[in-house]
This record gives structure tokens, sequence and C-alpha cells, in this order.
């Protein structure tokens, strides 16, 4: 216990949370607490502060940190700070109407669980708590290739039809076989992820795995991701430095799943993707954690949506920890939002419950937000209810 809450402040002191001032109270908080009940968690910062009690403190850094000097990680935070909410007066809001439809893909909420890799080094229940727990809040899923659970049990879990997260490797047979299993299993469509064609300086991360005294072997000897069984990965890019626009067509030739590209982060990009017959972009720069741009998707997100000029849905991620945050987005022209570390945050600290407690949370303030707003439905808020202002100002709590 000791050496957990010296861990502890030590991450409230690290450089990484000098921007968090709410996180890093929220951590001092909880030192000492002990709470059972997810129900009592009151919004998304504390379930990371009680997660970060819970998960190993090497998989702790492999989930909340960036690249680099984690910059960008943090302007993704920062980049909400850029735009304000112009709410509307006298709206009839008594029925409010959150629910979504992208690439035939219903969903109660516009907020997507992200695709994140080994689930199972944040808790046992794995991507099958994270399953069920959309299930039970009727949210959409996108499943991670590296996922530590296979995809056909997450489907089952679900009991609806999510999507593939892909990392294309560099050898197209096993890449096709990746999409006919993905399909085979009942996902809908597939997101390419683009943005870590060389890999990635991950420096926070190793210094916050020094802190962790276990035996690695125990959690990593001998594992194989579920998504490669049959597959012979030795020596095998699990991405292909080589890829271009044109393996949209390809992958439209051998999958009748909708093709997501993930990891746009500039209009001209967006553009291509359209040209080259992508079905929808998702604005991602994987948390923070593929190039130190220093920019926000937040930042990215208003060039990209004008590019695509609504010719196909704009998905968005990174930094999303608030209603509000989650309100701009679709003010700015996002078809649907996406969360990864919340819901891991809330999975590593309760499991499936703590999956859950994060989309009520989140849910609940994104109602609020509509409501005070004046825009009863996701179509309802529009460009005029958000403004700029340019520059970023204090990292919101």
């Amino acid at each position: 216990m000791t050496q957990r809450r010296e861990f502890l402040k030590f991450l409230a002191a690290s450089p990484l949370l000098t921007n968090y001032s709410a996180f890093a109270q929220e951590v001092e908080e909880t030192l000492g607490q002990r709470l059972t009940d997810p129900s009592e968690v009151i919004n998304v910062f504390e379930m990371e502060a009680i997660a970060r009690e819970r998960i190993p403190p090497a998989h702790l850094g492999y989930l909340s940190t960036g690249v680099d000097s984690d910059l960008t990680l943090r302007a993704n935070r920062a980049g909400f700070s850029r735009f304000q909410i112009k709410p509307r007066r006298l709206v009839d809001v008594t029925k409010i109407d959150t629910s979504v439809n992208v690439l035939g893909s219903v969903a109660n909420s516009p907020i997507f669980l992200c695709p994140v890799g080994s689930q199972g080094a944040y808790h046992a229940d794995a991507e099958l708590g994270t399953a069920r727990a959309a299930a039970a809040k009727g949210h959409h899923m996108v499943l991670s290739t590296t996922s530590s659970t296979a995809v056909e049990q997450v489907v089952e879990a679900r009991g609806a039809a999510i999507w593939h997260q892909l990392y294309s490797t560099n050898r197209w047979e096993y890449t096709v076989a990746l999409l006919h299993r993905a399909q085979a299993a009942g996902c809908t469509s597939v997101c390419l992820t683009i943005d870590l064609p060389g890999g990635r300086n991950t420096e926070t991360s190793a210094v916050l795995a020094r802190k962790d005294t276990r035996n690695c072997d125990s959690c990593h000897a001998g594992q194989s991701k579920p998504m490669f069984d049959g597959l012979d990965m030795r020596g095998v890019e699990h991405t292909d430095a080589a890829m271009t626009w044109a393996v949209i067509a390809r992958m439209k030739e051998v999958t009748d799943m909708n093709v997501v590209i993930k990891g746009i982060e500039a209009a001209e990009d967006a553009a291509l993707a359209v040209r080259s017959g992508a079905d929808a972009i998702w604005v991602s720069n994987h948390g923070g954690r593929a190039t130190e741009t220093g920019r926000g998707t937040i930042e990215c997100l208003p060039e990209i949506v004008s590019a695509i000029n609504g010719r196909i849905p704009v998905i968005v991620d990174g930094g999303f920890r608030r209603g509000t945050d989650i309100y701009k987005a679709l003010a700015m022209g996002a078809s649907a939002v996406g969360i990864g570390r919340p819901y891991c945050f809330g999975l590593g600290a309760f499991g499936q419950a703590g999956v859950e407690r994060v989309l009520d949370l989140l849910n609940r303030e994104l109602l609020i937000t509509m409501r005070g707003s004046g825009t009863p439905t996701i179509a309802s808020i529009v460009p005029d209810y958000v403004q700029d202002i340019g520059y970023r100002g204090l990292v919101p709590g």
C-alpha cells in the first residue's frame, strides 16, 4: 500500500500532469479512499484516479501516456478550451433524442467506444466487460486488432454488430485474412488505422514501467493476440510503411465491410480519403500516441469537416472527458465521438460496471448540455452553437 501511495504521489507531481490540475486534485483526494460502488463516482476524472490505484504501473503507463514529451496528449485536452458553447433559450427540450445512425450502425448515443488493445491488462472482464456494457447502454463499439479477446466472442457479448479496427500488416494476404475473419464474425465496418507507419516514441510509458516491480514475463511470455491465431507472425510487421491511398480500393475488393480511415488530421488527407472511396473518416492522433504534433484533434476537426462537406460521416476522438466536449464536437460537424481512456479507466476501476458508469456520466452531462443549449436532437446541434476564440485557455476540468 505504501508503494502504491508513493507511486500515485509521483504521478500527481509528474510533468505529465502539470496541466491537469483537476485530475491531480482528484488523485490527491482519492488517496486513502476505497470506493467500492461505481455509482458513487461523480465524473470521469474521479474514475481515472481510482483506476490509477488499481491498474498495475506498467499497464497504466501504456494506457495513459503519450509520445515524446506528451505534448500532443495534453493538447488533445487543452484544445477544448479554444471553443465556447453559445446556448439558445426558450426552446422546448422536454424530450431529448441522442440516437445516431452512422453507416447503418444505430446507437442510443453519439459516444462510440474506441478500439483499445489488450484490455485484459486493465481488468479480468477485458473486452467482454466492455462489450456487455456497450450492450446494456446501447452504445456502438469498435474492437482493436490487438484485443485480448477473440472478435467472435466480443460480437456475441455485444449482441449486435460491431466495427473492427485494423492494423494492416506488411503481408497483404494476412491483411485479407484479418478482414475476412472480422466480416465473418459480424463486423460491418473496418477502421483502418493509418497514423503509425513507423512506430512511436513512448518515453513516459517507459519511465512508469520502471516503477512496476512485477515480472513482465507473467503477462507477456509467449502471448499472442487472438486475432492472429493461425497466422505465423514471425518477422511480420503489424503496420505497413509502404501503404498508400490505393489501399482503400484494394480493401473494397476483398470485403463488403464499410471502410473507415482512422488517423486523419488534415483537410488535404480528408479530401484524398473521399476521393479514394472511403465510407467515413475518423479524426484521430491515436490519443496523442502517434506523432508529437502538438495539435489537438478538436482543433483539426473544423478544417476536416469543411473539406468533407457532408459527403461522408466524420468521427473524432482524443481527450474527451466531459459531455460539453462531446457537444462541441457534434456542433462542429462530427457524426459521432469516440472515447478510449475514459471507459478503460472505468474498466480498470470496476470492470463492466465501471464502463457502464462512465457511459452514464458522459451521457448525463451531454443531456444536460443539450437541454441547457436548446438543442433537443443531435441534428439540431449545428455550428451556430459553438465559437472558436482562437487560443487555448485553461485546461478544462
